[in-house]
């Protein structure tokens, strides 16, 4: 099968491509490789899959050296002709779109940035999925879009119409553009709401590798809502096992679905919307414990209050995934920590 990986320079589509790779499929993987976070990290992450700084150039298709069925091509998302040359000529079987601009409390400071890459970006995905016969569009949405959403655990039948952050918003108007191209055109799609994932060449601007990095400097750490937060965190393997089973499960219109009664995980066309999670959230001030135990060093504590566009607690309902894919969570906390810093330790604080 081949399979083109938006970002894959970024932390989930790296690992992704690499796991595509080993079960033997052909992987393009596309990045813009934009400057939301170090740039270096995304470079050593497409070093990794055999593609050196020649992943600079924009459009040109790079072959990796180490994987003979991996190429890479810088790109954005919003760029409409090469998006369509791309499609048309590599002949894709299947699309995963990990590609997006990311984080919360970045969308706070440029909106723009969210409207460009994750709603004209992802309307470009869908046209060239239309457009060339793609049998599944996988793409990833979020566990934000649960918002002010207090019912636990989160459940892919609940409404997520009240978003806190512009960044939920756009991955709530990904599902909405994905259901409708699902109905007008017979577009497999498939929607998976991430919660916190975390792990090995996981991204700077995320708790776990900002809280590690301040530790060993010896700087204090910021914790929001004085420490009383919960995260479902989920380890980067348990994420791509889910992907993987995923695609291997092409949707199909369920036909018990009710306008009466509608299920906003389902559809009469072929779309489905999953969780993925741990399902088992973890107090804040827990998980930086455990950061400290593994470091042999204690946190210097910056206590402050809830931060604009932030939930306090996020809690996922698998079960759906669980009953069609059979996934199941398998690093707990404690080992995926260990891990995460053993690799920090190797990569960044001892380059």
């Amino acid at each position: 099968m081949k399979v083109l990986v938006t970002g894959t320079a970024g932390f989930i589509g790296f690992h992704l491509a690499l796991r595509l790779l080993e079960d033997g499929h052909k992987v393009v993987g596309l990045d813009s490789i934009n400057d939301y976070y170090d740039v270096n990290l995304k470079y050593a992450r497409l070093r990794e899959s055999g593609v050196g700084k020649e992943a600079s150039e924009w459009r040109k298709v790079i072959q990796s050296r180490k994987y003979e069925n991996y190429c890479f091509i810088r790109m954005q998302l919003e760029d409409r002709a090469g998006m369509e040359q791309l499609f048309g000529e590599e002949k894709f079987d299947q699309v995963v779109n990990l590609a997006a601009q990311a984080g919360v409390r970045y969308s706070l400071t440029n909106p723009y940035a969210y409207i460009e890459s994750n709603i004209a970006g992802f309307m470009n995905v869908l046209e060239c999925c239309r457009h060339n016969n793609i049998k599944h569009l996988v793409y990833a949405s979020s566990s934000s879009v649960y918002g002010l959403n207090e019912k636990m655990p989160f459940s892919e039948s609940d409404s997520v119409d009240h978003p806190v952050s512009l960044y939920a918003a756009t991955k709530k108007a990904n599902e909405l553009m994905a259901h409708t191209y699902s109905y007008l055109y017979g577009l497999p799609t498939t929607g998976l709401r991430f919660f916190t994932v975390y792990g090995p060449w996981g991204r700077p601007d995320m708790a776990l590798f900002i809280f590690t990095r301040s530790i060993l400097e010896g700087k204090p750490i910021d914790v929001y809502n004085n420490g009383e937060m919960k995260r479902d965190f989920t380890y980067i393997d348990d994420i791509v096992e889910a992907i993987v089973r995923v695609m291997n499960h092409v949707p199909k219109g369920d036909p018990s679905w009710s306008g009466a009664e509608p299920n906003p995980a389902s559809s009469k066309a072929p779309f489905k919307i999953y969780n993925i999670g741990h399902s088992s959230p973890v107090k804040l001030m827990d998980f930086i414990h455990e950061i400290e135990k593994n470091l042999g060093k204690r946190a210097i504590l910056n206590m402050l209050p809830l931060q604009a566009g932030d939930v306090t607690e996020t809690w996922a309902d698998v079960s759906a995934l669980s009953s069609v894919v059979g996934y199941m969570p398998r690093v707990e906390i404690e080992e995926g920590i260990a891990k995460f810093i053993e690799w920090y330790k190797l990569f960044i604080y001892l380059r």
